[in-house]
């Protein structure tokens, strides 16, 4: 259930039975053709498909990351990882607070991994608290039923193009961008960025039936889910 739907004395009765929450963690950034929230929108979806039957709390995605790469595209923002990390921590602080012991960050982004790194230094200042932190998106069976469809895909393709990320009126290519491998160069940001990427697909076909994208889904969903039910020890 979301955070959203609830108040903070239907949040204390449940803390009173159960010490579980899951955290989304987005971005806002390019992805060609699909919306500038297609991280956000897709972490906190996942999240609150795979917690709702299980009656634990989403709290509201952090839609800001790290995606300073990409700040020649407009529509992008970004935030250093100091002020990041000390966002997440601040977040997970008042989870603490109020009792929330054990909790799911369910991250959307691959720049957003500093606060995987954080969620560890954070648990052991808080004993006897567990954090998990889930790429979603990349997790084993998730990234098994990718590869199953098409290994050809990567940011801002097919792979994060669900009917809940497409923008009204917006035509994407029916074709499978190319893009030359750049294995052992330096990364790339800014115009450069632009230059080489274009429209901001990082390679792959643009999109796929939606019989495939709701069979990556129900994947998802059950993966997350079982993350939030099992292996708390």
């Amino acid at each position: 259930m979301r955070i959203a739907d609830m108040n903070w004395m239907q949040v204390e009765e449940y803390l009173k039975g159960d010490d579980r929450a899951v955290l989304p963690l987005g971005s806002t950034e390019q992805h060609a053709y699909l919306s500038l929230s297609v991280d956000s929108i897709l972490a906190a979806r996942v999240a609150e498909d795979a917690a709702e039957p299980l009656g634990v709390p989403v709290f509201p995605v952090v839609s800001y990351g790290l995606t300073p790469y990409f700040q020649s595209y407009p529509g992008t923002v970004t935030l250093r990882i100091e002020t990041y990390v000390r966002l997440v921590r601040d977040i997970l602080d008042s989870f603490y607070q109020m009792g929330f012991r054990r909790i799911l960050i369910v991250n959307g982004h691959g720049g957003n991994s500093p606060a995987d790194a954080l969620a560890t230094e954070w648990m052991a200042d808080h004993p006897g608290t567990r954090v998990k932190f889930h790429n979603w998106w990349n997790a084993p069976a998730t990234w098994a039923k990718v590869q199953e469809i098409d290994p050809i895909g990567s940011h801002a393709s097919w792979m994060e193009n669900f009917p809940w990320t497409r923008l009204p009126g917006v035509m994407l290519p029916d074709a499978q961008k190319i893009v030359p491998e750049r294995v052992r160069r330096a990364r790339l940001v800014g115009d450069e960025m632009r230059s080489f990427y274009g429209d901001g697909n990082y390679g792959g076909y643009y999109q796929r039936s939606d019989d495939e994208m709701l069979a990556l889904w129900a994947v998802a969903i059950t993966e997350t889910r079982a993350l939030i039910t099992e292996g708390w020890d």
